[in-house]
């Protein structure tokens, strides 16, 4: 019960706390909540965490040191390294509806959950992109803004695209 409480508190108040471009405390509390009350950071050093970050119910979101998170950015459940950068609107999935039995509505069939995506250390993902569930995005990693990641991406490489594909590796890695 206490659980959903702390959780009912993020979502009617921190989550709506203005965007801390314009008054910057607000980043604070929001890390504090995360970290202290929550409990779903890994140290809040350097930590950056805008307005309106949905991140379902906590039990399946593990974020690291020094990432920074923008807003409106939808977080089923992951397992985010440390210094993350991940753009607007952003969705991390871990879940997916079933549909294999036409006799069945796709609405009745099961749901798989729990099968969370692993993005690594040091990744950086552009804007509007979509991570699907059990994806791993190696370490150093870009995708590219709008990208809909399918397959996992190998550590220091860029990917974009729908579905996301190798675009080159990162300067000094190739």
């Amino acid at each position: 019960m206490l659980r959903k409480i702390k959780y009912a508190i993020y979502y009617l108040l921190i989550q709506w706390l203005p965007n801390t471009k314009f008054i910057p405390v607000f980043n604070l509390i929001r890390v504090f909540y995360l970290d202290r009350i929550l409990g779903i950071l890994d140290g809040k050093e350097n930590a950056l965490f805008e307005n309106r970050i949905y991140i379902s119910n906590g039990d399946n979101v593990k974020i690291g040191m020094g990432s920074h998170i923008n807003e409106y950015v939808f977080i089923q459940g992951a397992s985010i390294g440390k210094y993350v950068m991940i753009a607007p609107h952003v969705s991390i999935l871990n879940s997916t509806h079933s549909f294999d039995s036409p006799d069945v509505p796709m609405i009745k069939q099961a749901v798989s959950s729990g099968n969370n995506p692993v993005i690594c250390d040091d990744v950086w993902i552009g804007r509007g992109a979509i991570i699907f569930p059990g994806v791993v995005v190696g370490q150093g990693a870009i995708v590219g803004a709008g990208a809909i990641v399918n397959k996992d991406v190998t550590a220091y490489s860029i990917v974009g695209g729908v579905p996301a594909k190798y675009i080159k590796m990162r300067p000094g890695y190739e």
